[in-house]
């Protein structure tokens, strides 16, 4: 592979990524905002319909996966899209660790469940360099489902465990 297919796959992988967000963002910013707080929280308001994030923020990293892989996956028949994210953020050692634990258990491994949840919430666990990050999934009824990702040097997934 030439430098100029590398540079290719790199510039359609970031628009990929870019469009995704933009998907998430949209609809989030119409009818709420949220915001990364001092202790690392993503924080809902309805008052200013905005979103904020930083680039090397682990919150706001697994808060944009999350996002994009719920909206996806229920919208997206084929699973392709769901499929494309998972590449992107998930370190590919675990990506092979993530199928072999949805095969034995006949559940999406990313959302520890067989359906989408009605909403998340993404928090910082106050671990040293903010390598692992909690996830709250909500249900339709209110059962909630929590789950800490782990995140590697690389800002790739490596973990997603259950509480």
């Amino acid at each position: 592979m030439n430098s100029n297919t590398t540079a290719r796959k790199h510039v359609r992988r970031s628009a990929i990524v870019a469009g995704l967000v933009a998907a998430v963002a949209l609809p989030l910013g119409l009818t709420a905002s949220a915001q990364a707080t001092p202790a690392g929280t993503v924080a809902a308001s309805t008052a200013q319909g905005t979103v904020t994030g930083r680039l090397s923020d682990n919150v706001t990293l697994v808060a944009d996966f999350y996002g994009a892989y719920i909206d996806a996956h229920g919208d997206s028949p084929s699973g392709r899209l769901s499929k494309e994210l998972r590449t992107f953020y998930v370190q590919s050692g675990y990506l092979r660790q993530l199928t072999a634990w949805e095969d034995r258990n006949h559940a999406d491994g990313v959302l520890r469940a067989q359906n989408i949840p009605a909403k998340w919430t993404v928090k910082d666990t106050g671990a040293a360099g903010h390598s692992k990050i909690g996830v709250t999934l909500t249900w339709g009824g209110g059962r909630t489902t929590r789950l800490v990702v782990g995140l590697d040097r690389n800002h790739k997934i490596v973990r997603i465990d259950g509480n």
